[in-house]
């Protein structure tokens, strides 16, 4: 490989000849061999945005001649288009600032803009990152890449769940069961109910998700090193906000507090706080459905789940619910990431948050596994579950939480008695009511009306 020298403030670099990055970048390469993860495309396309929406917004306010915008603007697009990837080699795990980062854009944008114009001269810190700091950049393309992968990917993934879940609450609405309380048995429930229950849970947490995404949508840009605004143009945020809004169609506004914004991270830890929520209703939901369908035989068996793959390399015919597994992985990452954002947000020192690489790479990838996993939940399980009406029929009446339907009658003590005599019976409880002539078979039917438990006030 042939070399180039590069220098920067501390001196010279040696940088690969075809590479656009210069010698800030050769050398973070050189102190972050760490774990071979970049920043993603996710927040190199976010950094993208920022440094053309800049670009527009200093030649508006006078600082940037066209040309030079023209040709910031250019090379920013091959960046947010991902054809210049192979540029952004610096590890995830570097500079808690994103410096690194940020000046790998300024170094590849720059000598790009030049390669695309022939002007010379376009330079990184001077042009590229005019009116800017990394101190503000950074956080902000973590606030843009988040956003735009919520509004665009997460949220219609979360709605198809919610959907399917409504669907088969409504599908499940005659099918009444037993339900169980302390994996126990309960009183009567409808299949339906409990599906309403799931479907809640999940548009709920659509509602956290959009109540977080209010901090989220507030952008540091604008502060500069430490929210003061030093060197840029006192209207510089609010202009970036409206031209990002303008382009991504996401109504961002300026940090109302430009020190909060940049020595803390509290919106990207409310946000995922919000995910880890939902994460903890997907395994709610995952892991009940899973027993529900558990046997097919000798388990519970009321839900048959749809096989989507054979479930075993060596007991034939068997199959196993599978995404609801995968779903359950998926959530407990969520989660575990949710810890990591939460230490990472405790180390906002002074003026700085000095863990934002890191968060933002645990934050987007909650993202962007529940974008991924939720629409094959939907499809490959939630769709195609059948209740296993034979299988529910048959529990009911085994059902000991009958009993409590006879005690406002007979008395919670009697009623106590019937349920204990007929678990050491093995008979039903209506079977041992009949036998002691505690009521005629018409007063039981009426009373153990099973749909009638489920909706006792109508």
């Amino acid at each position: 490989m042939s070399f180039r020298t590069e220098k920067d403030s501390m001196g010279t670099m040696q940088v690969p000849e075809n590479a656009l990055y210069a010698a800030q970048t050769a050398r973070a390469v050189e102190n972050f061999p760490i774990s071979g993860q970049t920043i993603g495309r996710d927040m190199i396309r976010a950094l993208g945005i920022i440094k053309q929406a800049c670009a527009r917004v200093n030649h508006n306010l006078g600082k940037l001649g066209p040309e030079m915008t023209d040709a910031i603007v250019a090379a920013s697009e091959e960046v947010i288009q991902g054809k210049l990837d192979t540029h952004f080699p610096v590890d995830v795990f570097q500079t808690g600032s994103g410096t690194s980062s940020n000046m790998n854009a300024n170094e590849v944008i720059a000598n790009r803009a030049m390669q695309i114009s022939g002007i010379r001269g376009i330079h990184p810190n001077d042009h590229v990152n005019l009116g800017q700091s990394s101190n503000d950049v950074f956080p902000t393309a973590i606030h843009l890449a988040g956003m735009m992968l919520i509004e665009h990917r997460l949220k219609p993934a979360l709605e198809e769940i919610q959907n399917a879940l409504a669907e088969k609450a409504e599908q499940f609405e005659s099918v009444v069961k037993t339900a169980r309380t302390h994996l126990q048995d309960a009183t009567p429930i409808r299949l339906g109910q409990e599906f309403s229950g799931f479907a809640s849970q999940i548009e709920h947490g659509i509602g956290h998700l959009t109540n977080a995404t209010q901090h989220l949508i507030e952008l540091p840009i604008g502060g500069t090193a430490v929210g003061t605004g030093i060197n840029t143009h006192p209207e510089f945020g609010q202009r970036v906000c409206d031209e990002l809004s303008k382009t991504i169609g996401i109504p961002f506004i300026e940090a109302a507090n430009h020190f909060e914004a940049q020595s803390a991270k509290d919106a990207v830890v409310q946000t995922s706080a919000s995910l880890k929520t939902i994460a903890t209703s997907l395994i709610k939901i995952a892991n009940d459905i899973r027993w529900l369908g558990s046997g097919p035989r000798l388990g519970l068996g009321e839900l048959d789940i749809p096989a989507v793959q054979p479930g075993s390399s060596i007991m034939p015919g068997k199959v196993n619910p599978v995404m609801a597994e995968a779903m359950i992985m998926v959530a407990v990452q969520v989660i575990a990431n949710d810890c990591a954002i939460t230490l990472g947000g405790l180390y906002g020192n002074f003026q700085l948050n000095t863990m934002m690489p890191l968060m933002a790479r645990n934050f987007l990838e909650q993202i962007r596994l529940l974008s991924n996993t939720c629409p094959l939940f939907a499809s490959k399980l939630l769709r195609g579950l059948k209740a296993n009406q034979a299988r529910i029929q048959s529990l009911n009446e085994q059902s000991l939480g009958l009993a409590t339907a006879l005690a406002p009658i007979i008395g919670y003590d009697r009623a106590a008695e019937i349920a204990k005599k007929a678990y050491q019976t093995g008979k039903t409880v209506k079977q041992v009511v009949l036998e002691e002539n505690l009521m005629t078979a018409e007063q039981l039917d009426t009373l153990l009306d099973l749909r009638r438990l489920t909706k006792p006030n109508e």
